[in-house]
Parts: C-alpha cells; structure tokens; sequence
C-alpha cells in the first residue's frame, strides 16, 4: 500500500511535470513525472496473515494498456447518496485523503484527466498484471495466494468478438486465475459459454444460476481451497439481470436473481464444510453488494465487480468487507487477511494501479498477447480518422464516444433521434489521437450489434427513458441493472434522479427546433444494441466505420442533452 508521504511525492512530481508541460516533450514530462514512480513503490504493501486475495474485474477484453476517464458524474441515491463509490472528482479525493494531481489521483478521478494522462501514460496490459501477480504470488509465497476474476472479460474488443473469447480464455490461462464469474461472457451464447468454461482450466461459479426446466444449478457454486493452512471458501455470484440487461435468447434455458437465500444457504454449507473464510465472488454491481453485505451472516469478503468503480481500499461494512476493482485492467485490487481460531482477525487492503510505463512486461504474458492478435494486428490498427477532442464514455449521464456514436446513428440511418447504451466499457482517446479499428470495437464489440431504424411516439420515448433510469438510480439497490443512462441524441430532457419512477424524466425537446416532444407524434429514431431477436440493421461498428472515414477528424460540439434537477 503507498503511503500517504509517497502520494505527495508523486503529486509534487505531477504539478512540476505539468507545470513545465508546454516546454517539454511529451516522452520527456512523463519520464519526469515517474522518476518517483517505480514497480517497487507499486507492489508495497503491508502484508499480513495467511491468506492473499488478489482481484481483478471487468478487464472487458483490453490485453494492451488502456486510457480510461474515471466518471465525472456518479449519482447514488437514497442510503447510497455520498458514499463511495458515488463520489467523484475531489469529493473522491478528499474522502480517501488522495494528494491531488498524484499518480493515484489521475488512476481514479476525472481532473485534470488530459494532462495528467499525457504525463503518466496509459495503465492496464495483461502483461503488467502478470508481472504483478507472479511477484505478489512469489512475495507471499504461492500457498497463499488466491487470484480471483470477477468477470467481464471476455467481451469489448475487436479480436474477442472476431475469436469468440478464445483469446482472453488462451491469455488468462497464463494468469491462472483461481475462479471466476461472468456476465457479458454470457452474450457469446449458451454453448459457446460451455465450451469456454471447459477450456479455461479453473472454475467458473455461478450460485445464482439454474437451469429454467428443474431449477437446478448450471455452474459450481462454490470452490473451496487451502491457503496458508486456511481453509477459503470462494462462492460465485454471476451479473443477476443477464437476461434483462442483455438477450435472453442467448441463453433461454438458463434463470439468473440476485437470490440471497441460495447464496445464504451456500455461505452456511462452505462454513459447514470447515470454511474459515468465505469469499463471495461477485458480479451484482456495487451498491447491490453493499445491501447483501447487511443481508449475508458470515461472509468476510464481498469482491465486487459490474459497475467498474474503483475504490482505494476495502469498505468495512459490518463484520463484512467489500472491495471494488475497477475496469479495463487498470487495477489490481488486494486484500491480505489474518485467521486467528478460525475467524479473520485483522486484514489490510489496498489497489494497485497498474501503470503501464512503469510496470516491466511478463515476457510469458507478452508472448501470448502477440500470438493471439498477430492475425488481426494489421486490422486492428488500421487508422480510420482522428479525433480533436477527448472521447470517453463513463458517467452516468454522457460522454463524448456516445454523442460520436448518437451523432453518426442520426446522419448514417437519417433519423430525428438516436439512442446508444450507456455501456460502462469502452476505453478513452485523448486529443489528437488516431481512431483505429481496435478504438472503434473497444466502444462496439458485441454479439447484437445490429443498428435499426424504428418508429416511437414521443410517450414511448418518455417511457424507456424512465424505466432505464429507474434501473439506474431506484433506491432499492437489488432494482439496480448497474449501467449508465441510454445516451440520446437529437433531444434533450431534464432528469430528476431522485424521484421515481414516472416523474424523473421531463421538458423533452427537440434540440434543433426548441419543440417539445409531443407524447402523440411519431418520431423516428435509430439505436442499436436491442436485445430482441432478428433485429434488422447494419452493425454498428460497420455503420461508425463509414461515418468516421466520412468525417475524418472528430470535433463533437458540447454536449447539453441532459439537464439534472434536484442533485
């Protein structure tokens, strides 16, 4: 764990670089920024007891180092109103004690996000996390060490969709995670997500999962394992809305639920079965991992994935901890716990950001990384245009990828209105950077690409609005899908988070006319990403392709979309 000294050493490091950023090279502001920073500093951590958790989540199939804008806008409401992880920017800061403007600062927050991105580089790579687990595993010694996957990961990518995940299972096979959980793993289908567990070489749990003839369980529940002569208990909880949030024609014979009573009564057989320690490996999204821990009797750690917040260190929520691992591979997230007559009796946690330029490669890990992209490596960078502007995607309300993504739906399917998912993956370009093919599918890879052109009343549109923002801030967590808000373009509209549903979504307009949208007119509009079967329509990733070539440098006009009220 870096000390509080060493974060101000890397702040002061941060606003010298910065400050001196327009006499100096790019190369040169960044080696030094990270004269400070080395993979030693990274790795330090107070380690304690027997046990070593080591968690990793929603990587979403990026193999190579990543840029990704932490959200600028992350609303809880009810009892999650203010709480990590709904705080951003300094608010986050000042929560967790972060020096501003440090290495850690830049990992987790939005400020300053260009020019601190361009003085600390790019985090993430499979390979640097190898190198980071192979020297925590040689460190604490193998025996007590469990690395654990939360998920996600083998979908958002140009070669996963082209491979059909083989190369994120070949990749974490040189990992060797100990178990792992999914969610968008299931959008590969029924048989091929079979096919791939089979692969894999070590369990994929899922508690939560039944089968919809006889109820009875698709997956392994549980996995239990010795760890410095402690008996672990590792019990799966897969993403419990899949066939909501994504198409249930994908897996039709398969029923998800938060199911707490399952889990519960899983908890108490791994007790039952001699666990010293049980682990919930969790793909149900924050704030629902955050009421399971008041609602679960003896569960000592909740690793939790799905909404991609990154926290510094574990939440102690009753006798219950709680750690959220971020996305796209930027972190490494640790818990060290000490057993003492066969309960946790002291712990320490911490998150690793996995900085990319300072982190030395896995040459076992390089190797494979080429192996599996050398055939579509000329595809993949392909350049296609360029962008003026930051592109990003996470916050709950807009972001630049999905107005880029908005504005081409409207021009290349001639609609009034468009909609785009307000997805949670899809990495960040900074200004001035190319768009490549790899860009391009880290925002669109997915098995229902499919862009349609359809008709709504205005009443329609006030309709999925409102239920997708139900979904996103109802103050019962176990309602939450744990995705952002449906992107819109071509109108605006006031939301009120803190209402419910039917009264959260108001003054909808047209944005080229000032019109209200009439609740009896037909509007259309085109979207993508329709769970629904046998929707018609070019994929989007081919549609962007041709409007981005068209367009060739990116410069979106700010965004005014969305007006909040009440917050």
């Amino acid at each position: 764990m870096i000390s509080r000294r060493e974060f101000m050493q890397f702040g002061a490091v941060a606003g010298l670089a910065t400050s001196f950023s327009s006499g100096l090279s790019g190369n040169l502001t960044r080696a030094l920024a990270q004269q400070k920073m080395t993979q030693d500093d990274l790795l330090k951590f107070d380690s304690k007891g027997q046990v070593t958790l080591l968690h990793f989540t929603d990587v979403h199939a990026q193999l190579k180092p990543v840029f990704f804008r932490p959200p600028d806008t992350n609303i809880g409401v009810g009892a999650f109103e203010g709480i990590p992880p709904h705080l951003v920017g300094k608010a986050f800061l000042k929560h967790f004690d972060l020096e501003p403007r440090s290495p850690v600062a830049y990992a987790h927050t939005m400020d300053d996000y260009v020019n601190l991105a361009r003085t600390y580089g790019k985090l993430g790579g499979l390979d640097r996390t190898s190198t980071l687990v192979k020297a925590i595993r040689a460190e604490r010694g193998e025996d007590k060490v469990l690395f654990l996957d939360g998920g996600d990961t083998w979908q958002g990518s140009y070669t996963s969709l082209k491979t059909n995940g083989q190369d994120m299972v070949d990749c974490m096979k040189v990992l060797k995670p100990d178990a792992m959980v999914g969610h968008w793993e299931f959008t590969f289908g029924a048989d091929r997500v079979q096919e791939l567990t089979e692969d894999m070489g070590y369990p994929f749990l899922a508690s939560n999962i039944v089968d919809t003839e006889w109820e009875e369980p698709v997956f392994e529940s549980t996995a239990m394992f010795e760890k410095g002569g402690v008996k672990v208990a590792v019990i799966g909880q897969a993403m419990p809305y899949t066939p909501i949030a994504n198409p249930r024609w994908m897996f039709p014979k398969w029923s998800f639920g938060i199911r707490p009573e399952v889990l519960q009564a899983n908890v108490d057989k791994a007790r039952a079965d001699g666990a010293q320690v049980v682990v919930v490996l969790s793909h149900n999204g924050f704030d629902v991992d955050q009421k399971l821990a008041t609602v679960l009797k003896d569960v000592d750690v909740i690793l939790t994935g799905h909404t991609h917040d990154s926290i510094p260190v574990a939440l102690e929520i009753g006798k219950t901890l709680v750690l959220s691992s971020g996305s796209h591979g930027k972190y490494l997230g640790r818990i060290d716990l000490e057993i003492t007559n066969g309960k946790v009796s002291g712990f320490s946690s911490g998150m690793i950001p996995v900085f990319s330029d300072v982190i030395t490669p896995d040459p076992e890990m390089t190797a494979k990384i080429n192996e599996v992209r050398t055939p579509y490596e000329e595809e993949c960078t392909r350049v296609i245009g360029k962008t003026d502007q930051l592109l990003y995607r996470r916050g709950n309300f807009n972001g630049t990828w999905d107005d880029l993504i908005c504005q081409g739906l409207i021009e290349e399917r001639d609609a009034e209105i468009s909609l785009s998912p307000g997805f949670r993956w899809g990495t960040t370009l900074l200004p001035g950077q190319d768009i490549t093919i790899d860009d391009l599918y880290n925002q669109t890879s997915m098995n229902y690409p499919s862009a349609y052109r359809l008709e709504f009343t205005g009443a329609q549109l006030k309709e999925i609005l409102e239920d997708v923002c139900d979904n996103l801030f109802n103050k019962d967590p176990f309602y939450q899908q744990g995705g952002d808000m449906v992107r819109v373009g071509g109108m605006s509209y006031a939301c009120a988070p803190k209402e419910s549903i039917g009264s959260r979504i108001s003054d909808m307009r047209m944005i080229t006319t000032g019109t209200p949208i009439d609740a009896a007119k037909k509007y259309v509009v085109a979207g993508w990403a329709s769970v629904n079967e046998a929707v018609e329509g070019p994929p989007i990733y081919d549609l962007m392709e041709k409007y981005i070539t068209r367009k060739k440098t990116i410069n979106m006009p700010t965004n005014e979309t969305v007006r909040i009220i009440g917050y």
